[in-house]
């Protein structure tokens, strides 16, 4: 007789630093660096660092990201925001995650973008669980340089594990398509860089072939693929795997009608999808929530939800040996 499998070990590739600040998080790195808070009462700060089911859109959902940014300007809180956060998935049960960020982000106050690489590396190394670093390049009319930069910068940090692995780009996709970053990318395999792409979030199918077609080993969300035959037998064949977020996708309004999301359908016919927070301080979320809620939803079974956590580790920007290590983790 088989004995059932009861997940408690999971594994997030898509979560954005600025988007995983907490309350609790919050005070810390605002008393690291004496800065005043909104208020200091936890459910205030809930309400401006998180949206309530009820978010309209995505223009209320990237209001949050507003003051997690302003209390990550620079080395110190860098430095231990990566280390509270990977230390809040272990308590979920997290066992590897890759954490991705835009440096060109951080810095307002002057701190240059490999600075806040260096200073996010400090603490991976100090943090509990096993990690990576993606670096996000951004979607944008005017900041083809910055972008460059975080590119030659993912270049020199480059390694298998234990660090810089890849890089994203994320940012307004409806409005700045995939197909406009094609040489950007191009630089990208030419200088051996892995990267993901967030596709088929904002924009359609047609952005997630464009980020295949370029060459992408895995796909931020892709959940606008839904109903298109021809994408997604090209996900399916290229074997492109697929970082979705369920939360997130509800809340930004991805995907309007949360009871036809489509992850155990892309399972069920073969594609390599994965569950992932995205931004969970934002979202009022966790990873072990987001697959209590996809069980709940769709009826995911055990041996899905396990197939799943096979995938991401398939997926991982990391060693054969880290995601050997990953099975056996889970297999226990």
């Amino acid at each position: 007789m088989k004995k059932e499998n009861n997940i408690n070990h999971y594994i997030d590739l898509h979560a954005h630093l600025d988007g995983c600040i907490t309350v609790g998080i919050a005070k810390k790195l605002a008393a690291l660096q004496k800065i005043t808070l909104p208020s200091a009462a936890d459910e205030e700060l809930l309400s401006i660092l998180s949206v309530p089911d009820t978010c309209e859109d995505l223009n209320d959902f990237l209001k949050c990201f507003d003051l997690p940014l302003s209390l990550l300007q620079t080395e110190e809180s860098l430095e231990e925001a990566v280390y509270l956060v990977l230390s809040e998935m272990e308590r979920d049960g997290v066992i590897y995650a890759e954490l991705r960020f835009a440096p060109q982000l951080h810095t307002q106050k002057g701190m240059p973008q490999e600075t806040a690489i260096q200073a996010a590396l400090r603490g991976l190394k100090k943090s509990p669980i096993p990690g990576n670093l993606i670096l996000c390049c951004m979607r944008g009319e005017s900041n083809q340089k910055e972008n460059m930069e975080t590119l030659e910068l993912a270049r020199k940090y480059l390694i298998e594990d234990g660090g810089v692995v890849a890089i994203d780009l994320a940012g307004a996709e409806a409005i700045f398509p995939t197909e406009n970053y094609e040489e950007f990318f191009a630089k990208a395999r030419e200088y051996k860089v892995p990267f993901t792409i967030h596709a088929g979030e904002a924009g359609d199918a047609e952005d997630v072939k464009t980020a295949i077609q370029m060459g992408a080993a895995r796909l931020g969300h892709g959940v606008r693929i839904a109903g298109n035959e021809e994408v997604i037998r090209l996900v399916k064949d290229s074997g492109v795997f697929l970082e979705m977020c369920p939360t997130s996708n509800r809340q930004t309004k991805a995907v309007t009608d949360m009871s036809g999301y489509p992850l155990k359908d892309f399972l069920e016919r073969g594609l390599k999808v994965t569950i992932n927070t995205d931004d969970p301080a934002i979202e009022r979320t966790t990873l072990s929530g987001e697959f209590r809620y996809m069980q709940t939803l769709l009826g995911l079974t055990e041996d899905q939800k396990q197939q799943i956590l096979f995938n991401s580790i398939d997926a991982a920007f990391t060693t054969d040996k880290r995601k050997k290590e990953l099975h056996q983790q889970l297999l226990f």
